[in-house]
């Protein structure tokens, strides 16, 4: 069975006064208006969300959304798969659809987390390391440093190619009004920013955010009921990499993003050179690296090229992250992934406003942890 997205919608990402349980319903009832789809009609909910126990002490987020969003007696429950759940979320949402076990799902994510400290959100989030890392006060930013460091010797990639990332990215968040940073850099900025985990410093790395973002999914037959345009989950691949990052036999390729990506292609029924627009997560700018070899846009150890070279620019042969990406539409958690897919979805069916490229096929590449668990998903214009 096909599945069709025939809604989105996302709030501002940055600081928010709202809670969690705000939060939530808001993306919900904008994406139930934007997609014209009565309460009553919802079959499933799904709720994208890694730690609002941690962050919040709110638990049962899924129950409380159907009731605020008046979707009783719909079936909800939260997905949480680290920071990829708002990926998962697409794939469980995806399932329930093509399953034939629900005609018409919706799917929110969403996180609090800037009433934290850094510290303690910092820590909230190295949780999901091993335990005989996480003992030893590793954590995400020190494997992305690492991995950074390595990345550039053994290739002898130019630092200025990783703080290339960030000023892109930060141009396209300009154009996403829902954007935690509306600002450019330039390449001294992010240089002469303060060290973090040598060799990256603070403008390789995401902020911390609030915020959510919303997809409705439904039986493709039903989609043109709804909606004159419409996109199409034509592939989706999940896959799990090792707990312990030390334990992988080459700390620049992510095992997940190379299998969950072969199977997203292999039921799309496309390769890397007809995708045409991609969001990949950003979480640290030599992320941006690792998903294009991963994901074959670029051979190993040559992704730096293709950003020095512009290939990855708004204009340029495959635009990546013209959202802005985590790097400067924020990172709250369970809303990531989801908010990718609302980049997709929009770019696909030409209502991404300023930020709009020539796309018929999108990708969203959604990493949990250091590449742990990943979901891949493709979206195609309906026809």
């Amino acid at each position: 069975m096909g599945v069709a997205v025939i809604g989105a919608s996302m709030t501002q990402f940055g600081q928010r006064d709202a809670w969690i349980r705000e939060l939530l319903a808001e993306a919900g009832e904008a994406c139930l208006a934007d997609a014209g789809v009565p309460t009553d009609e919802v079959d499933h909910l799904y709720v994208s969300n890694m730690a609002s126990g941690e962050f919040e002490g709110q638990g049962g987020v899924m129950n409380a959304l159907a009731h605020d969003l008046g979707l009783l007696p719909a079936y909800s429950e939260r997905v949480d798969q680290t920071s990829s759940s708002g990926g998962a979320g697409i794939y469980e949402a995806w399932q329930s659809v093509a399953s034939g076990a629900s005609d018409v799902t919706l799917l929110v994510g969403g996180e609090k987390m800037t009433h934290k400290t850094t510290p303690e959100a910092t820590d909230i989030i190295a949780s999901i390391t091993h335990p005989a890392e996480y003992k030893h006060g590793v954590t995400l930013p020190s494997f992305a440093g690492l991995t950074a460091r390595h990345y550039l010797e053994r290739f002898d990639a130019p630092r200025e190619s990783l703080a290339q990332v960030a000023v892109k990215n930060h141009r396209n968040g300009v154009d996403n009004p829902h954007a935690q940073f509306q600002k450019e850099v330039d390449m001294e900025t992010v240089l002469e920013s303060p060290i973090v985990a040598d060799p990256l410093r603070l403008y390789d790395f995401c902020p911390i955010t609030d915020g959510s973002a919303a997809l409705m999914f439904c039986d493709e037959d039903l989609a043109a009921e709804y909606a004159d345009d419409y996109a199409v989950v034509s592939g989706v691949g999940g896959a799990t990499d090792t707990h312990v990052v030390h334990e992988r036999d080459d700390p620049t390729v992510m095992g997940g993003v190379v299998e969950s990506g072969r199977q997203a292609y292999e039921m799309a029924g496309v390769g890397p050179d007809d995708v045409d627009v991609a969001e990949l997560h950003d979480m640290f700018t030599i992320l941006e690296f690792l998903q294009m070899e991963g994901l074959d846009f670029a051979e190993q150890g040559e992704a730096w090229q293709h950003v020095q070279e512009g290939r990855t620019e708004k204009d340029g042969e495959l635009p990546i992250n013209t959202s802005g990406g985590l790097k400067s539409k924020g990172h709250p958690l369970g809303a990531s992934g989801v908010a990718q897919g609302v980049e997709i979805y929009e770019q696909v069916v030409g209502e991404a406003g300023p930020r709009q490229v020539e796309a018929d096929v999108g990708l969203a590449c959604n990493v949990g942890g250091f590449g742990n668990c990943v979901i891949t998903t493709i979206m195609e214009a309906g026809q």
